[in-house]
């Protein structure tokens, strides 16, 4: 085997954690990529842990970002996410990851992509998967970004400084629409004849929306709860692929089961008192709506950034699920109940009736710099 050696540096992004990697450093040729990053990684691991590699053996400690300078005129960076898959010998790159959105601006600084000045950077990130423009705004210390401060977000113990993501018209981020079927409810139909009414939405990336008790659940799980029931999961998988079918995402059954990072599926439920992963009482008085996230086929941890603002969207649209759930559907703050917390969003929408679009949702993050390196890649002859 040849090995291939990998500056990078090991950063977590909200609550996740990645591979940054400068664009120079890899192929041109996106092919090259698999063989590199996921042995990288250290997949694919039958075991489902990734001893062999970096990653962490769950969606979110599984991933890449490969950052240059920009070839948008709108942005002063683009991004590149990479969504390694851990039991498959297998790249995703068909949507975006916003809690590393977070590690990105502060990297580009540190890296030197990025001229600075003053105690506040604004870098503008060009997402490639995508095609959108994400603003992200944080603090500088001696022209470097600043890590520590006194921002708590849930799912991450410790504080750090504040980050600020702003993402500009994110609707279409994945299909080019924000409502891909034209309608805020649809219903799914299974290949046993089986059918769910889901609520299939496109900002920041493509979500489709379930109701957890059509499902027997409260909505309140665990993410471990939820990776005890493998039926529940398969099932869950089919009506992934019927809606990436029915949303245009893929154009048939094999592409989507292949596509597995888009379109997210939400189960959400009406607020409810739970123990959150880290213990804390979660109140139901605190929360807009709850909801639990599969993320490449595994129950995620806290909630996807980006699925959490196309969920937050959904919300402030009659008629949808995300709208039926919600105690509060006024106003553009939406306190989402997750498991290791509240998430909270700024979903911003302008117009009226059926010409009603998202111009803008906001998040506050941190992010926190591990260390910088050489990863090692076995790669073919």
């Amino acid at each position: 085997m040849k090995l291939f050696e990998i500056p990078s540096t090991f950063m977590r992004g909200g609550t996740s954690k990645a591979l940054m990697i400068r664009a120079e450093n890899m192929p041109l040729d996106k092919e090259e990529w698999v063989d590199i990053l996921c042995s990288a990684m250290g997949s694919p691991d039958l075991y489902g842990r990734q001893l062999n590699g970096m990653g962490g053996g769950v969606s979110s400690l599984s991933k890449v970002c490969v950052i240059g300078r920009s070839t948008h005129r709108d942005a002063d960076v683009d991004y590149t996410f990479v969504q390694v898959q851990v039991r498959e010998r297998r790249l995703d790159m068909s949507g975006n990851c916003g809690n590393m959105l977070s590690a990105v601006g502060p990297f580009a600084v540190d890296e030197g992509l990025v001229r600075v000045q003053g105690d506040k950077a604004h870098v503008r990130i060009h997402n490639t998967n995508t095609g959108k423009v994400i603003h992200a705004t944080f603090p500088l210390r001696d022209g470097k970004s600043r890590y520590d401060g006194d921002l708590e977000i849930p799912g991450v113990s410790g504080r750090g400084a504040p980050i600020r993501l702003d993402f500009i018209n994110p609707g279409g981020a994945t299909t080019g629409t924000f409502l891909p079927t034209g309608a805020v409810l649809d219903v799914l139909t299974l290949k046993d004849g089986r059918r769910f009414e889901a609520s299939l939405f496109d900002a920041a990336n493509a979500c489709c929306i379930l109701r957890a008790s059509d499902f027997g659940l409260a909505g309140i799980e665990t993410p471990t709860e939820l990776d005890a029931r493998p039926d529940l999961l398969a099932l869950l998988d089919e009506i992934r692929v019927a809606a990436s079918i029915r949303m245009g995402v893929a154009a048939d059954e094999e592409e989507a089961k292949r596509k597995r990072h888009v379109p997210f599926v939400a189960l959400l439920s009406s607020p409810a008192d739970f123990e959150s992963t880290g213990g804390d009482q979660i109140r139901s008085n605190d929360m807009d709506f709850a909801a639990r996230v599969i993320s490449s086929g595994q129950p995620h941890q806290a909630l996807p950034l980006t699925a959490t603002l196309c969920i937050a969207i959904a919300s402030r649209f009659e008629g949808s699920i995300a709208h039926e759930v919600a105690r509060n559907n006024a106003g553009s703050m939406v306190r989402i109940g997750m498991p290791s917390g509240i998430l909270t969003a700024a979903a911003v929408i302008e117009g009226s009736g059926p010409d009603r679009v998202p111009v803008s949702g906001g998040f506050y993050r941190t992010a926190r710099r591990l260390f910088r390196g050489t990863v090692f890649a076995d790669v073919g002859e």
